[in-house]
């Protein structure tokens, strides 16, 4: 079953941005097209209870950052009860109840249209199809006398066709988008698997250097004290060639970690989580930071806070590069930032446990935050977090907490901060 609805849960994440200007036009316009209908150009019915209903239910996407996170992975399936509501349903009704006018045919239409824009090919199809039922069934439950006429079947013919066309061409473009998808991770993969085998021989090199440079550089030293006919070095770069070794060694380490998250991205296909065992946050969050190549005087900067721990059913290979992604990201928002570090929290409750995550650094822009989950999405201006990486860094974080049952969020203040909520299930 939630293979079958993999499309819609994967078209929500292009939906999302749509979500409240959608909603403010219905909200608005639900109420407002009550009166042109009823006082500027009256129809045949009208009915301002059903229209009110409609308003409340779009009036949470007016908000949808601010919903618990404790209902925010139910947003989904209440925005398609919602358009389902909206769409095929009011508009349907509204047509058969007006006896199949020109104007409520033409409302109709339109309405078929922006489901064919906003709905991906299966849950159009389940929308037309629900929706007409249930239109029918209130209809012939208000109506002293039913009958469907010719001219209501001739339009439900024109928009069976239209849906129809609409749900082949969204198929198509769920296909390639997929597949596109597919490509991009498979050539990240590839990339960072044949960058392994340069670091590997730069790694040994460093290594050689790192245990024969010293007495090379002492032996230099020697030479010159006996005015033996050596090249001169300045000091300056003596001191260079004493410390770039150990550099060479750590920019190699934190390549091949970024490599590992590559890794892990481009073959995490998300879903269900599989072999899901037991696992201490506490313990994901000491193997992290243990594993992660921090820069020099960069580990300082983390503080932790890891009582109360708590488990969670999941796997702590995918966590730990979960936490890796937003390190890594924090790191870069951070910068050079004087005072700038990370605090990681852990909050334990009744019904779910949280890890806190946040850093002080430049935080993300009003604009790019709704935005920072979706696969492959990248700011347009060169200041914002997300211009400089891949875009699937923070998707791949969502996908690994929603394959465990969780969630993550995220909360910005463009140049004070950024904090990331990841949301457990309790076992």
């Amino acid at each position: 079953m939630a293979h079958a609805f993999a499309p819609a849960l994967r078209n929500m994440q292009y939906v999302k941005r749509r979500m409240r200007p959608f909603a403010v036009v219905a909200t608005l316009g639900f109420p407002l097209y009550y009166y042109v209908w009823k006082v500027l150009f009256p129809q045949p019915y009208e009915n301002l209870t059903l229209r009110l209903i409609g308003s409340a239910l779009f009036a949470p996407f007016l908000f949808p950052d601010r919903w618990p996170a404790a209902i925010k992975k139910y947003l989904p399936w209440y925005w398609y009860f919602c358009t389902l509501y909206g769409l095929p349903f009011f508009f349907t009704f509204m047509l058969f109840k007006n006896n199949g006018n020109e104007v409520w045919v033409e409302s109709a239409l339109i309405a078929a249209f922006v489901m064919v824009l906003l709905l991906d090919w299966l849950m159009l199809v389940l929308q037309f199809l629900v929706g007409i039922g249930l239109a029918l069934l209130a209809y012939t439950l208000t109506s002293d006398s039913f009958s469907l006429s010719g001219i209501y079947l001739t339009h439900l013919a024109i928009f069976s066709f239209a849906v129809a066309i609409g749900a082949i061409a969204n198929y198509d473009q769920d296909r390639i988008q997929i597949e596109q998808e597919r490509a991009m991770l498979a050539t990240a993969g590839s990339v960072a698997h044949e960058l392994r085998t340069p670091l590997v021989a730069i790694r040994v090199g460093a290594a050689g250097l790192m245990r024969y440079l010293p007495a090379l550089l002492d032996t230099y030293l020697l030479a010159q004290r006996n005015s033996l006919p050596v090249p001169k070095i300045r000091v300056a770069h003596l001191h260079s060639m004493q410390g770039v070794v150990g550099r060479i060694e750590q920019e190699a380490l934190h390549s091949n970690a970024i490599i590992d998250m590559l890794l892990a991205t481009a073959r995490f296909t998300g879903g269900p989580m599989q072999n899901a065992s037991p696992c201490s946050i506490a313990h994901c969050v000491e193997t992290a930071l243990a594993r992660y190549p921090f820069r020099e005087g960069d580990r300082a900067r983390v503080h932790c806070n890891l009582r109360p721990d708590f488990e969670f059913t999941g796997s702590e290979m995918l966590t730990v590069h979960v936490l890796f992604n937003l390190i890594k990201n924090a790191f870069r928002h951070m910068g050079s930032i004087e005072g700038a570090h990370i605090s990681i929290r852990l909050e334990s409750g009744k019904r779910a446990n949280r890890l806190i995550f946040s850093d002080t650094g430049t935080g993300i822009s009003s604009e790019a935050l709704p935005h920072i989950f979706t696969r492959f999405y990248t700011s347009s201006t060169i200041t914002d977090d997300v211009s400089l990486g891949a875009g699937i860094g923070l998707a791949f974080c969502r996908d690994v907490m929603q394959a465990m049952g969780g969630a993550i969020t995220c909360s910005s203040v463009k140049g004070q901060y950024t904090e990331f909520v990841l949301t457990f299930p309790t076992p």
